[in-house]
């Protein structure tokens, strides 16, 4: 007996799901697991785990923080650099700031919860702990000796021209004292929590200051990656923690920067991405030639 045509059409459909179920949901998902198993290519299926001893200690794919239980550095260990994933290398929390370079005025509030830094003072704040951590000039052009964004709110008679009337270190709050004393012959004031100076008409101006223009510390020591994971640092930024390493484990300052060399990697291909310090790795590496002290 021949079905009639919308039956026929019912079991014709069910046995496309039921193939395709089987090759695309078993079939499909098991061949590329097996792949991943091949010789060169398992380890980094498996996610590149590095074990210590017995010990799974960590990924070569995933950073990792390098502090003690208050959240501050190990001064012994290399560090990473910042990182925007929940409270710092969340896997399960990947992500960016999302904060760009107009990010240059905090938000002062009166609930100290309902504040927060600018793009420029958390950059001001990381590169003054960095320089003081490894004893190097931590000073950035567009910051305060306080570590945070040298911004002035500028109020003129006429909107964008005229004399100046007022000016408000919008980055700034009692009981600190203004990064500059006057502006214009203007006295500058500290900014008062709640207010918004910007929209009450004042000039978003940057003050440069007398900071050198090439900062010896790198960028990467102050910005967090896209993903918050990055587990890799720049050359430059592992050469400036190399004698602060050195002294805390009482080794040669020339031993450490050869480990350093040993596991930096080179750009992808020859020609693709920059050079970069694995710091798990190579933190592994100090704890089996150079014990701490």
């Amino acid at each position: 007996m021949r079905l009639p045509t919308w039956i026929a059409q019912h079991l014709a459909a069910l046995r496309a799901v039921l193939v395709f179920t089987v090759l695309l949901g078993l079939v499909y998902p098991l061949a590329l697991v097996a792949v991943g198993q091949l010789p060169g290519l398992n380890h980094k299926a498996d996610g590149s785990l590095i074990v210590s001893g017995t010990t799974t200690v960590g990924s070569a794919l995933i950073g990792q923080s390098f502090t003690d239980a208050d959240g501050n550095p190990v001064a012994r260990y290399f560090q990473s650099r910042p990182s925007a994933a929940g409270d710092g290398y969340d896997p399960t929390s990947t992500s960016a700031s999302n904060l760009g370079p107009e990010s240059v005025v905090d938000t002062i509030a009166t609930d100290p919860e309902e504040s927060s830094e600018s793009l420029l003072t958390q950059v001001c704040g990381r590169s003054k702990a960095v320089g003081e951590l490894n004893g190097v000039d931590g000073r950035r052009p567009y910051c305060t000796d306080d570590g945070v964004g040298a911004v002035l709110a500028v109020f003129r008679a006429d909107g964008l021209t005229g004399p100046v009337t007022r000016v408000v270190s919008v980055n700034q709050a009692g009981p600190a004292t203004p990064f500059v004393t006057e502006y214009q012959g203007v006295t500058v004031e500290l900014a008062q929590p709640g207010k918004d100076y910007v929209a009450a008409g004042g000039v978003v101006t940057p003050i440069r200051g007398d900071a050198p223009a090439d900062p010896p510390v790198p960028a990467d020591a102050v910005t967090a990656s896209a993903s918050g994971l990055d587990p890799q640092i720049s050359p430059a930024y592992a050469g400036l923690q190399v004698n602060r390493v050195a002294r805390e484990r009482g080794a040669d300052p020339a031993a450490v920067r050869k480990l350093v060399k040993e596991h930096t990697d080179g750009r992808g291909l020859g020609f693709m991405g920059e050079p970069g310090v694995n710091v798990l790795e190579l933190n592994l590496a100090l704890d089996k030639q150079f014990a701490a002290r």
